[in-house]
């Protein structure tokens, strides 16, 4: 869990839900669906355009791939609503096509280089690349395919950006800022260090046996006496932690109020700087925490969020102009939806289903 800076995220220009969803546990069984789809029905062209073919497995991958970024934010998509859900991620893909006929050497490159660091983000934010595997697997997703879906999107974002020009000036960034404190506030956070030991079977993610519990609960016991006891919390979390997203970095964990479970974040928010808690039970297990610093509420400066306001508004500059620039791509060269349901009742170019959570 990173700590949120401000309300604004720095967000590509064309939405994606991959790595969104490679963070999200789901139904080990979903690694295979779309290809047992496949197998069972076929693999139907459902789109074609000048020098490009979108088949339903790409659709189906997509839509898996939307699901666990919703359940990654504990959201479901109500059935009612597939159809629409399937008919926009369709036309984002058709987009992405679009835009990768029309990109040069440059934009590859560029494309290339942009898809690496989104791709080393993940990595971070799952906690290393094993697993980041892992996470892909349980949503059906293999790393060779995150990164080539997040090349295309970087090469598409590139496209637009040398197509569609915008300015943003310095004084529009200095008003957007000052206009919306709101979004620049920083709530009270507490930054941890933390050791676990799980009770749910890292396979299944079912319950323990009992047994297995109780000699956790012990080995619990004994490393809050040994980190009472003053040795050293960043290497006792390293070695015996069994939280894979914050073991590498000692434990740590900065996070507002909100965030956690309520048996994490109680504890870690009663506790003073450099004090070590109890062993706090939650439905992952036994926890020990320590607090290494208490951040107060505050405003994010000015000199930190520029650059991120300027991307901001530069981006929603091009938004505007995007429903026009596909519509002329669209003349030029039109695309053919070939399954009806998939058709949409209204053209909308410019909107994606997958919403980029500003809180994030």
């Amino acid at each position: 869990m990173t700590r949120p800076t401000m309300k604004i995220l720095c967000a590509g220009l064309v939405a994606g839900s991959i790595a969104a969803s490679a963070c999200a546990q789901s139904n080990a069984a979903a690694a295979s669906a779309v290809d047992r789809m496949a197998e069972l029905f076929g693999d139907k062209v459902i789109a074609k355009g000048k020098g490009f073919e979108i088949k339903r497995s790409q659709l189906d991958s997509a839509v898996m791939s939307f699901k666990g970024s919703a359940a990654a934010r504990g959201q479901t998509i109500p059935p009612a609503e597939m159809t629409r859900v399937e008919q926009q991620l369709l036309q984002q893909l058709i987009r992405i096509q679009m835009l990768l006929a029309h990109a040069t050497a440059e934009d590859r490159a560029k494309g290339k280089e942009d898809g690496e660091k989104r791709r080393q983000l993940v990595v971070e934010r799952a906690g290393s690349e094993e697993n980041l595997v892992r996470q892909l697997k349980s949503v059906g997703i293999s790393l060779e395919e995150l990164k080539a879906r997040l090349g295309e999107e970087t090469t598409a974002e590139a496209v637009i950006a040398r197509e569609i020009k915008v300015s943003v000036t310095d004084d529009e960034v200095k008003k957007f800022y000052e206009e919306n404190p709101a979004r620049f506030e920083e709530p009270e956070m507490v930054r941890t260090s933390h050791i676990l030991l799980g009770i749910l079977d890292p396979a299944t993610r079912q319950p323990l046996p009992n047994a297995q519990k109780e000699a956790k609960r012990k080995q619990a016991d004994d490393l809050l006496k040994r980190a009472k006891a003053g040795e050293d919390f960043a290497k006792l979390a390293k070695e015996f932690s069994e939280d894979p997203g914050s073991k590498d970095r000692g434990g740590e964990y900065t996070f507002p109020r909100g965030q956690m479970v309520p048996e994490f974040e109680a504890a870690a928010f009663a506790l003073g700087e450099n004090q070590v808690s109890d062993v706090v039970t939650t439905q992952f297990g036994y926890h020990i925490i320590k607090v290494l610093e208490k951040i107060p509420a505050k405003k994010v400066e000015f000199a930190k969020v520029s650059e991120c306001i300027k991307q901001g508004l530069t981006q929603q500059a091009v938004q505007k102009q995007l429903p026009d620039y596909f519509e002329k791509l669209k003349k030029d060269a039109p695309v053919e939806i070939l399954d009806e349901k998939l058709k949409p009742s209204e053209e909308d170019p410019a909107a994606a289903p997958a919403k980029t959570d500003a809180k994030k």
